[in-house]
């Protein structure tokens, strides 16, 4: 079997909706038995790729977000701040990107973000009087911003396979995050104007010191986190471990958890943790056989062929990234793109922390875009919403995630200035 053969047969599969796992692992084995390889080698491939101290990061982080939605930790956070802006005519848009800005610092998947936070903002604004497709739309477009800001699971993953450094990615992915928040709230901030209706309730300290007492300890929450591993008091495998045990206690603390609820929450934990790995090892032996047939070297050299420009590189990976994130599942789509991007990236002069963030970034905004998008369906299903609809709310806000796409892809300083500050 050649590799072209191979890469057609993981098509097609793909495309026949087969589990993306195994539209991956069936046609690497049969590549393997066809250039007698032994299965034990390929499964210890496949095995030696999810063998890493930092993927340790993946179920720790996934956790500490269960942990957050079954505590409630949305619901509180929601409240604090719509005390804080509720006066402010088209509030309910801003609050829905605090929440999933703040809600970030805990989780670090967008559909997470899309089902636990829309569950409750998407409704609230509805009974306001804000357009559904405007309340989807928006919901859907800062749901982002989880998996961008860290803790990031797609930054943990690149990092593992791009061998750089989880802290430093990180860090890099930060300014981003908050690009893409202030995007959303200009874009909030203009199509308000023409809703002088959407005002909120008034302004009170009272609601606003019963809303922090709830609210505090979330908040608190990404200094433990992320202020420790800035810091060098954690790596991103502790701070995930601390955290879990942070949210566990607040959990507890706040009594929206119960011991009976920890069964429910370690069998989710494990079942998103296991079907990333099963992506994760069939992708590490796809890479092996990649970098068997010198699939990254030939790539590379047909880039250099058809430009030495970055500008243009990083076009073309946009584009590519944007289409595969509409189609693929985004971990899968990394660790399938990232072995044979990245070299002519760097050979380009592209940092390969930069480059994580720009990749991390078009996988996101792959989730809001048919025919595959799961935020898509994810929100279709909170709110019982055709997928047309909610894609037609979603649409406006892809201007302002493009946008900010850009500006991460071309201005590498602004996500490398902060590893740079901090020695990452």
């Amino acid at each position: 079997m050649s590799v072209a053969v191979l890469g057609i047969a993981i098509a097609v599969l793909i495309a026949l909706r087969v589990p993306i796992a195994f539209a991956i692992l069936g046609p690497c084995l049969l590549y393997m038995w066809s250039h007698d390889q032994s299965v034990g080698f390929a499964m210890r491939t496949a095995t030696n790729g999810v063998n890493s101290w930092p993927l340790l990061a993946v179920p720790l982080f996934i956790l500490v977000g269960f942990l957050a939605t079954r505590a409630g930790i949305a619901e509180r956070v929601f409240a604090l701040i719509l005390s804080l802006v509720g006066r402010v005519r088209g509030a309910l848009g801003y609050v829905n990107i605090g929440v999933s800005l703040g809600f970030s610092w805990m989780n670090g998947s967008a559909l997470a973000d899309a089902a636990g936070v829309g569950s409750i903002e998407i409704p609230h604004m509805q009974k306001k009087g804000y357009p559904t497709k405007f309340a989807v739309g928006l919901t859907a477009a800062s749901s982002v911003v989880g998996p961008i800001m860290p803790p990031s699971i797609p930054a943990v993953v690149f990092a593992s396979v791009a061998i750089v450094s989880t802290s430093a990615l990180f860090a890099a992915a930060i300014v981003p995050a908050l690009l893409i928040c202030v995007a959303l709230a200009v874009y909030v901030f203009f199509w308000a104007r023409g809703h002088e209706e959407l005002r909120s309730e008034e302004f009170s300290w009272r609601e606003v010191r019963s809303t922090l007492v709830g609210g505090l300890g979330a908040l608190f929450a990404p200094v433990i986190i992320l202020g420790g591993i800035l810091g060098g008091y954690f790596t991103p495998t502790e701070a995930a471990a601390v955290g879990a045990v942070y949210m566990l206690l607040l959990g507890f603390l706040y009594r929206s958890l119960k011991l009976r609820d920890l069964p429910k929450v370690f069998a989710d934990t494990a079942a998103t943790t296991a079907a990333i790995m099963v992506i994760l090892g069939a992708s590490s032996l796809l890479g092996w056989i990649l970098a068997r047939e010198q699939v990254p070297q030939n790539v590379a050299s047909a880039f250099l062929e058809l430009t030495d420009s970055t500008f243009v590189f990083l076009i073309i990976v946009n584009l590519l990234l944007l289409v595969l994130g509409a189609v693929i599942e985004p971990t899968s789509a990394l660790v399938i793109s990232v072995p044979v991007l990245l070299p002519v990236a760097t050979q380009l002069g592209v940092d390969p922390v930069h480059f994580g963030v720009i990749v991390v970034l078009n996988l996101m905004i792959g989730l809001m875009t048919p025919p595959i998008g799961g935020v898509l369906f994810v929100l279709s299903s909170v709110t019982k919403t055709p997928v047309s609809t909610v894609f037609s709310g979603v649409a406006p806000f892809l201007v302002p995630l493009l946008a900010v796409l850009l500006i991460v892809t071309f201005v590498p300083a602004l996500s490398l200035w902060l590893p740079t500050l901090l020695g990452l």
